[in-house]
This record gives structure tokens, C-alpha cells and sequence, in this order.
């Protein structure tokens, strides 16, 4: 469990997505709060006391017309960064972040940038379930193999456990792997698709397109922001009894590396 007090990065956090929420209205794009902070809507009316992030999913055209207008649409100190924009991004869904405070999660990937809101594509799947099971196992390679290359090989020793990311290194590039993620993910696109997913949650994330339905107005810490339509059939599918708080031992909280609310990342220095 993590020492820090998280009231004040929660309310850090909170400014983005009223940022984003304000930029998605201003230009026509959905979005939904999704996972934990849909759950914290509903049962805490804002955020799960302990938790310490943040969650949106995007339908692939608003995600990529975001990404690709972000340096002109989103306000100073925040900043869209992903696979598009940066090549050594290390992961397959983009993060808003606060350019004037200072994150490191965790030591062995030791990219560097400042707090943040996870902003997950949402892409169609295939509806045949065998077509689901191929589909995802080459998602998971490519997100795995992602991970490893960014991975310090040499986290758990010299030995036979750096084999596998040090041989990723010598097979893979991050741009080709990105690239390789995204062809699949895109595969289906979610206007056309039945049934869709947050590829993050893997098949377990796969519902209907009608459980996300329109972008509902919701409240989240006495703002208004947009979350999903049936909400209740995508808690229960996702938590199941979601209305009942779990004990301690469940209540899952970062423990991140550095953090720093008042200086830049920019100015970090090891």
C-alpha cells in the first residue's frame, strides 16, 4: 500500500478529465469513464476512495482524432501521449497527462512523463467466439512482447530470465509492435461491429455495442461527465455484486516509484 496521501493527486487527476470531457464536447467526441471510475461514479458518486487513476474509453475515431489534434485541442500543462507521437511509448492506449508534475510508476520501465488519465480505443471484435479466441491470442503476443522489449531484462537476474526480453529486443522493435497491436485491434471497426471491447480487458471485456449506448451524463466528485449507458449490465459483467466494497486486502492502490505534484517532469533529473 502506498504511503502518499492521495487526496491531492486524486483532485490533480480530476482536472484532466474535465479537460478532456470540455474538449470531447467542443468537437463532437464520445467518450465514456469506464472500469473503476464508472464503478466509483455509481457506488461512491467520484472516485473509489483508494483508488488513484483514472479511466476513459474512446471509439477508434474519436481516439485517433484526439491523438492526432491533441497538441491543439487540449489545454496547457496537459498533453496526449501514445504509440502515434512517441516511439518509445510502452503501451497500446494513450494517457493524458499533467505536464507539470512529475510520475515514474515503476522502476523497471522507467518511462517518464507526469500523472495521468488512461484513455483506452475501443474497437469492434469478431462475434464468432473461435474467431474471438485467435483474435485475442495474437493481441496478447504482441502486448507481451511490447512489454518485454520495454522491460529491463535484467530484472529478475542474469539468468535464464532475461533470455526471453533480451531475444524480444533482437526479433522486435516498439514502432513494429505497435504497429502489429493496432492492425489487430482496428481489424473490426466499432461503428460496424456488433459487439465491441476495451482490448486492455481482453475477452472478458467483450460486450455489446448497446451496453455502452450513448454517452450518458453521470456524476463524478458533483461534475458532470459522460459514462456508459447501461451501466448496471457493464459493472455486473465486468465486477459482478460491484455494490459491495470489497475488504481491505482487495482495495488495490499504486505504489509508484516517484511522484511529484509541483515539479515538471521535463525538470526531473536522476
Amino acid at each position: 500500500m502506498a504511503t502518499y496521501d492521495i487526496r491531492p493527486l486524486q483532485l490533480r487527476i480530476l482536472k484532466i478529465l474535465l479537460a478532456i470531457d470540455k474538449v470531447c464536447k467542443e468537437h463532437h467526441l464520445r467518450y465514456y469513464i469506464m472500469a473503476g471510475t464508472m464503478l466509483g461514479a455509481v457506488r461512491h458518486k467520484g472516485f473509489i476512495p483508494w483508488d488513484d487513476d483514472l479511466d476513459i474509453g474512446m471509439p477508434r475515431a474519436d481516439y485517433d482524432l484526439l491523438m492526432a489534434n491533441s497538441h491543439k485541442w487540449l489545454p496547457e500543462p496537459y498533453e496526449a501521449v501514445c504509440a502515434e507521437n512517441d516511439k518509445e511509448y510502452p503501451l497500446p492506449f494513450a494517457k493524458i497527462q499533467d505536464a507539470n508534475t512529475t510520475l515514474i510508476e515503476r522502476m523497471h520501465l522507467k518511462y517518464l512523463g507526469g500523472i495521468y488519465l488512461d484513455v483506452f480505443p475501443l474497437d469492434g471484435v469478431p462475434e464468432s467466439h473461435f474467431q474471438q479466441r485467435i483474435h485475442f491470442a495474437k493481441y496478447e503476443f504482441y502486448k507481451r512482447a511490447l512489454y518485454l522489449i520495454h522491460r529491463d531484462p535484467y530484472k529478475h537476474g542474469k539468468g535464464p530470465s532475461s533470455w526471453v526480453p533480451l531475444l524480444c529486443r533482437k526479433l522486435f522493435t516498439p514502432t513494429g509492435l505497435q504497429e502489429s497491436i493496432k492492425k489487430v485491434m482496428t481489424r473490426y471497426d466499432f461503428d460496424q461491429s456488433a459487439l465491441v471491447c476495451d482490448y486492455d480487458d481482453g475477452m472478458k471485456g467483450i460486450m455489446s455495442k448497446e451496453i455502452l449506448g450513448d454517452p450518458t451524463p453521470i456524476s463524478f466528485e458533483e461534475e458532470e461527465v459522460w459514462g456508459v449507458q447501461e451501466y448496471d449490465t457493464y459493472l455486473t459483467q465486468k465486477y459482478g455484486d460491484y455494490m459491495t466494497i470489497p475488504k481491505q486486502s482487495g482495495q488495490r492502490q499504486h505504489n509508484f516509484h516517484y511522484l511529484d505534484l509541483n515539479k515538471p517532469y521535463r525538470e526531473f533529473h536522476v
